[in-house]
């Protein structure tokens, strides 16, 4: 079976050259190109390997499924992987999914699967407050998958329940602070967005702490991130400031409508 790696990336000057160097064991590549205007297509070009690009302009980080079904589109494989331009293949990874679409008895498999997902927060591994094992879709029978759909948490359109690999897929998110503050502006807006569309009660200021504290408690208490040490609890905090955020711009919204 033949197995096409798509790759969704912006300005990811910084991680593109090792997500190419995990996936290139795949019979094709499609980097998705969105917005891009540092040097990442520079390094993707130096690859001396064949690969398609597909540059799309459009509203950053907010077309997801669009970006995602341009890959699907230009995709021949058998198969199908989806990889973030921050996330790498493991060897064990790689072997299994090797094993995986070419089982020998093809009734067996399933139309997808769902990847375990190793977090890394500001350069270090995390394992506690729901980081791991964070599963994703992201290999897809091609012949029954029909692309994604949605504008905030994008999903795939696919027939059946998941099989689950069991080997990791490396992914080195907030890989810095600046870099989580930026996402904060943009995830934020589009949180507060969706609640504001489904009508949420108005924001009062008790809702502030209440929903802080929810978040401080699932996390750091039930969740127990409080066992990922100083990066758990740096975490944990940047999570409350999140909530703090989506709320105070649902505030304004609602405050702009009246």
């Amino acid at each position: 079976m033949s197995l096409s790696i798509i790759i969704l990336a912006g300005n990811e000057q910084e991680v593109i050259r090792d997500c190419l160097k995990s996936a290139t064991f795949a019979d094709e590549i499609i980097v998705v190109l969105a917005n891009s205007s540092d040097d990442t297509k520079k390094i993707i070009k130096s690859f001396k390997i064949p690969l398609k690009i597909i540059e799309t302009q459009d509203e950053y980080n907010r077309n997801f499924s669009k970006w995602r079904n341009l890959g699907l589109k230009a995709a021949t494989g058998d198969w199908l992987l989806y990889l973030d331009a921050d996330e790498r293949i493991t060897p064990e990874l790689k072997s299994e999914i090797f094993f995986t679409i070419n089982a020998i008895n093809t009734t067996q498999l399933f139309n997808y699967y769902v990847i375990p997902r190793a977090n890394h927060y500001l350069g270090k591994r995390v394992r506690f407050g729901g980081s791991y094992p964070d599963y994703v879709k992201r290999l897809y029978r091609r012949s029954n998958f029909s692309g994604y759909q949605g504008y905030l948490h994008e999903e795939p359109i696919v027939k059946g329940p998941p099989g689950y690999l069991k080997e990791d897929l490396l992914h080195y998110t907030h890989r810095d602070l600046t870099s989580m503050i930026q996402k904060t502006l943009i995830w934020t807006d589009m949180e507060a967005e969706a609640l504001y569309q489904s009508k949420h009660p108005p924001v009062v200021w008790w809702r502030f702490i209440r929903m802080m504290f929810t978040k401080f408690w699932e996390r750091f208490v039930r969740q127990q991130m409080w066992r990922d040490g100083t990066i758990g609890f740096i975490s944990v905090i940047f999570e409350m400031f999140d909530t703090f955020i989506i709320y105070a711009r649902l505030w304004e919204k609602q405050t702009h409508e009246s």
